[in-house]
């Protein structure tokens, strides 16, 4: 995910977040590490039984849109 944000943002370093700099963000924001250092891969099996059509159904899409909305040229 943090992938597509640079190469969509025009980043290209992203600096690795260490377990301790984790945990002390997690302090402050009153959160576990553990949302952030496991992920999962969760399929919306209920929106999909429905029908549910999702206007970006891949993640670039959704944060090419965020981005051009803060772009000033």
């Amino acid at each position: 995910m943090m992938r597509i944000f640079r190469d969509v943002c025009g980043v290209r370093l992203g600096l690795p977040a260490s377990r301790r700099l984790l945990a002390i963000g997690a302090f402050f924001l009153r959160t576990e590490t553990e949302l952030v250092l496991k992920s999962r891969r969760v399929i919306p099996g209920r929106l999909l039984d429905e029908r549910f059509r999702f206007d970006y159904p891949q993640m670039r899409g959704a944060i090419e849109e965020i981005a051009s909305r803060f772009d000033p040229a």
